[in-house]
């Protein structure tokens, strides 16, 4: 369904992208933020999901800074490589290269993101140029970027029992960002529980979250 592809950003480094358009013309664009894990075929699955819904989906490769292409699974060893990547995050170069991601997309935009990319998407709802709407899925560092205020609506997905997000950084979100974004907390949700490639993927939780999702980019991103 979708194509490989090439973007460009500000400080012209150039990295991979994979795109999905609709059948009929876009409702608008969707910046889809990957997690630890690359643009791997659940993050692609997402990009043709949303080009299923109407919307053109961009989904760029953010580790090709470091090393060209990474896409990983799941398993133990795998999870353990991936973390490297985010030992010392240039989160200021991602969001270049995320900002070269809403700048392919026609008006209007908005991104998508699940944990590492939860927080990316967090980010550039706050600080990035050309967007409608953010929604974050399971952001781990929101919490430590909780003082930064949105500048577009916001939607946030987190799972109570997950392990590397404590319930206590999910209230201090909400008593921060809780009058201007829409939380919700999924009481058997673990995290990665979109994801229906992990142990941790909860289909009632998943299945919510997207409505609500799908709801919300509807009410926001009007031409």
């Amino acid at each position: 369904m979708g194509k490989q592809f090439t973007l460009t950003s500000t400080d012209k480094f150039q990295l991979g992208a994979y795109r999905a358009d609709p059948s009929g013309a876009p409702k608008g664009g969707i910046v889809v933020i990957q997690e630890i894990f690359g643009v791997n075929h659940h993050i692609r699955a997402v990009c043709d999901r949303m080009a299923a819904e109407g919307y053109a989906a961009v989904a760029p490769a953010l580790f090709d800074r470091q090393v060209k292409d990474f896409q990983s699974g799941y398993s133990p060893d795998e999870i353990a490589e991936a973390r490297k990547f985010v030992a010392n995050p240039d989160w200021n170069a991602m969001l270049r290269d995320t900002q070269a991601a809403i700048d392919e997309l026609k008006a209007p935009v908005a991104i998508m993101g699940f944990c590492m990319g939860g927080t990316i998407a967090f980010l550039a709802a706050c600080r990035l140029n050309g967007l409608s709407a953010a929604v974050c899925y399971y952001g781990g560092q929101i919490a430590k970027n909780a003082d930064e205020k949105p500048k577009v609506s916001t939607i946030m997905h987190f799972g109570e029992k997950d392990a590397s997000i404590p319930m206590s950084d999910v209230e201090m979100v909400k008593k921060k960002r809780g009058a201007d974004c829409e939380i919700y907390v999924y009481p058997d949700a673990q995290h990665g529980f979109h994801c229906d490639e992990r142990g941790s993927f909860h289909e009632p939780s998943a299945k919510l979250a997207w409505q609500r999702s799908m709801a919300f980019l509807q009410k926001h991103m009007k031409k």
